[in-house]
């Protein structure tokens, strides 16, 4: 994968879309208007800082389901919130919602070839990565169900949106437009904090 050609494709989510999440924006980003021309403007010195305090924080973290359970629904979302690609409002987890991960665990599982979902959980690399609550999202787990092994991609028009704004197709699916930033700003981040591959 052509790394600047696929974070064009990435980064288009994000065009003229607000900045709520994550809190650590690895670069900014100019567009021309046309996705002809994109120039990254790389934050050295706040990146290489704001890096190392996440990974340094995460390493207090060394259990992901603990931090789900305490941290994720315990303190970010003891008093509900809304669903993040659904913007639908909840009042706790209970059936309905599930806690999702932007950049996949099984992604990151095979960037580090560290083995099955149990062998990973002994790494503990893998165990920070996945603790890090700025790659967790509270999601439907219907949606979730469908949308952890698929890719992003721009399906466009052609591809019917659900009742959420999504649209699905094969293996791929495209956010609603009010997260599209989000979800390219987080990607970027994971890339750029973890040494993760860009995804496609």
């Amino acid at each position: 994968v052509n790394t600047p050609s696929y974070f064009c494709q990435i980064v288009h989510f994000a065009i003229n879309r607000s900045s709520r999440w994550p809190r650590y924006v690895p670069c900014n980003v100019r567009y021309n208007g046309s996705m002809k021309k994109i120039t990254l403007v790389p934050i050295t010195l706040t990146l290489a800082l704001s890096t190392t305090l996440v990974i340094g924080q995460n390493t207090r973290f060394s259990d992901p389901e603990t931090v789900v359970k305490d941290q994720f629904w315990g303190n970010l979302y003891a008093n509900g919130g809304t669903s993040f690609f659904c913007d639908a409002p909840f009042t706790s987890k209970g059936f309905v919602m599930t806690d999702g991960y932007v950049y996949p665990p099984a992604d990151i599982r095979s960037a580090l070839n560290c083995g099955t979902t149990s062998q990973c959980k002994q790494d503990n690399q893998y165990r920070q990565i996945t603790s890090d609550l700025h790659n967790m999202v509270p999601v439907r787990s219907r949606v979730e169900m469908r949308r952890r092994n698929a890719r992003y991609e721009n399906l466009g028009d052609a591809t019917r949106a659900d009742d959420c704004g999504i649209r699905e197709s094969a293996q791929f699916f495209e956010p609603p437009e009010h997260v599209k930033g989000d979800v390219a700003r987080t990607m970027a981040y994971m890339v750029d904090t973890y040494g993760l591959p860009w995804l496609g």
